[in-house]
């Protein structure tokens, strides 16, 4: 069930908005947070952007839940994977010259003018510009045409295509970053193959990426004259990034998947890791604790020090409402991964969970460590204002959820939240300037829409 997912823990489907009909308030897109699926995705990414000149710390992936084989990047160094792209790439090659092939974009300035307008545009803008752009391509008319928001631009509307000239640039920009980092660059001609194969598809059926990153065969030979002249052209992938690939694609699938499918990709006689992560989720979502439990625990035996597998089993656990047999696992998760924002923020909210006050002052401690890493987490800011609730501090209370509300476009909450926070604090502290940041920007957000 769609709603198991729907809970701030390890992998968050996050309505985004709705559309304008009801056809497409069926297939609103969400958000798929998971903390080890962005780690990857950044430890794939990171090189490529330092190779690229950009600070490779500085980009933020976002993982779009719709099955659709696409990728983009807007708004500054900020990176969109649809998850049927992830879920389609066999080889961590492929995925790499994905992410190099938009780095190209990137750093060839090709989206310059859009990137000015969305530099400082807030991540459900973007995606709803850019759906709402894919549903016209696709024949989509008003449906479309209604999650435009302000695309009256003629460069707007061609905001995810490519000139012929800037898909060869990138591609040969991509092959650079891919040999600076002693990468294959075969991965590049292989995806290009598969999104190359949707060209005698119905229209409606082609792949987005496909529309917007044409596939001639001018820019397959060009391509494969610069991978074939590669030093690296034969290196291998590297075993630890073929194994974190399928276990991507196995967290995916079970999550995104009923059980009886699981258990056909997966059967129960498959041993890999990713076929118990993907089953592990499965029976845990159905619910069936105590098969996911036996798959998750044989994980652990052998992979004591991976924290996602202790994630994981506080997740199941948590989510069958046992609470408090979730912490141990959490507190073994963060002892091996202090720094990932997701878990601590987890690790926050089973402890809001509890009840207990003595909880939620540990979960006030908790939630700003993850802040201090991640501050642009709305749902971080929300379980902080509920732990604050909990202590009676009202004046945090209202700090964190205008803080909150100002992250999620919701300009005159936040504007209600900072005002009635200012009472408590002293004229020109530290968190009164901040609250008066808020209003200043909520203030002038509010006018431009």
């Amino acid at each position: 069930m769609i709603k198991r997912i729907l809970t701030p823990v390890s992998i968050i489907l996050v309505l985004l908005l709705s559309l304008g009909s009801a056809s497409a308030k069926q297939t609103a897109p969400s958000f798929i947070r998971d903390a080890e699926i962005e780690h990857t995705l950044r430890a794939y990414a990171r090189p490529l952007f330092r190779a690229a000149g950009l600070n490779g710390d500085d980009v933020e992936i976002y993982i779009i839940n719709s099955t659709d084989l696409n990728a983009f990047v807007a708004g500054g160094q900020r990176l969109f994977m649809f998850r049927g792209l992830l879920e389609r790439v066999e080889t961590p090659g492929q995925l790499k010259g994905v992410i190099a092939h938009e780095t190209g974009h990137i750093a060839g300035g090709h989206l310059a003018r859009m990137q000015d307008a969305l530099a400082k545009a807030n991540v459900k803008s973007i995606v709803g510009m850019i759906l709402g752009l894919a549903a016209m391509v696709a024949g989509g008319g008003e449906a479309g045409a209604a999650v435009v928001l302000g695309s009256q631009d003629a460069a707007t509307k061609s905001f995810l295509s490519y000139s012929r000239t800037q898909e060869s640039s990138a591609d040969q920009a991509a092959i650079t970053y891919l040999n600076r980092t002693g990468q294959s660059g075969r991965g590049m001609l292989e995806f290009l193959e598969i999104i190359g194969q949707g060209q005698y598809q119905p229209q409606t059926t082609i792949s987005s990426y496909y529309r917007s990153h044409p596939v001639s065969s001018e820019r397959v030979v060009a391509l494969a004259r610069r991978v074939d002249k590669s030093p690296y052209k034969d290196t291998p992938p590297s075993e630890e990034d073929v194994i974190a690939l399928k276990r991507m694609q196995g967290k995916l699938y079970g999550f995104t998947r009923p059980l009886p499918k699981t258990l056909k990709k997966y059967p129960v006689s498959d041993n890999s890791i990713e076929a118990r992560y993907a089953r592990a989720i499965g029976f845990f979502r159905y619910p069936d604790l105590p098969k996911a439990i036996k798959e998750i625990d044989s994980l652990i035996a052998e992979n004591p020090s991976d924290p996602y597998f202790h994630e994981l089993k506080a997740q199941a656990l948590y989510e069958n409402g046992d609470i408090m047999g979730a912490l141990p696992s959490l507190e073994t998760a963060i002892t091996l991964a202090p720094n990932e924002p997701l878990i601590l923020t987890f690790y926050g909210t089973v402890l809001n969970a509890t009840g207990d006050v003595r909880d939620a002052e540990r979960a006030i401690a908790v939630l700003n460590d993850s802040l201090a890493i991640d501050p642009n987490d709305g749902n971080t800011w929300d379980q902080l204002a509920t732990a604050y609730s909990r202590t009676g501090d009202t004046g945090m209370l209202s700090m964190a959820s205008a803080e909150r509300s100002l992250l999620e476009g919701e300009y005159q909450k936040a504007i209600f939240h900072a005002k009635r926070a200012q009472d408590f604090f002293k004229i020109g502290s530290p968190s009164y300037l901040r609250l008066e940041d808020i209003i200043t920007y909520a203030n002038q957000a509010s006018r431009k829409e």
